[in-house]
C-alpha cells in the first residue's frame, strides 16, 4: 500500500466523563447509520471529555446529527495517513510537515496488526494547506 495520505473532516462535542456517556453517542451515531474512519475520546477537565469523529462522509453526519439534536462542533480538517507499517514511517511523515514549518497540534494512530497502520493529524486551520502539500495531496 505504501503511503496513502488524504484530507478529511472531523467534528467534536463534549461529554460527562462518566461510564456508558460514548457508549450512548456512539451509539446514537450507529442508529443514524454514520460510518466513522475514525474517533478518539480525550479527557479535558476532571468532570469531562471531548469526544472527536472522522465519518466517512461528513455532510451525511452533520445532517443527521443535526436532525436528531446532536450537538457537534466542526468541521474541521485533519489528515489521515494510512500507510504500509515500516520503522520510521510516522518520523518521515512529521519531517515533511517540520521542514514546510508547521506545528503538528495533536496526532495518534494504531496499527493495524497485518502490516499497515493508521494515523491522524491535525495541524492549526490556517496551516492545513502547506502541511497538505508537504504530503503530497
Amino acid at each position: 500500500m505504501a503511503c496513502n495520505i488524504s484530507r478529511v473532516e472531523y467534528f467534536r462535542t463534549t461529554i460527562i466523563d462518566r461510564p456508558g456517556e460514548a457508549y450512548k453517542f456512539l451509539s446514537q451515531l450507529a442508529l443514524l447509520k454514520i460510518n466513522l474512519l475514525a474517533f478518539s475520546a480525550t479527557p479535558i477537565t476532571p468532570t469531562d471529555t471531548q469526544l472527536t469523529f472522522f465519518p466517512e462522509n461528513p455532510k451525511f453526519m452533520k445532517n443527521e446529527a443535526s436532525r436528531a439534536g446532536m450537538y457537534l462542533e466542526g468541521p474541521n480538517p485533519a489528515l489521515l495517513v494510512q500507510c504500509d507499517d515500516r520503522l520510521g514511517a510516522l518520523a518521515d511523515i512529521h519531517l515533511k510537515i517540520y521542514e514546510a514549518g508547521v506545528n503538528v497540534k495533536s496526532a495518534g494512530g494504531v496499527i493495524d496488526g497485518r502490516g499497515a497502520f493508521g494515523y491522524v493529524i491535525h495541524v492549526d486551520s490556517e496551516d492545513f494547506d502547506k502541511a497538505a502539500a508537504a504530503l503530497g495531496i
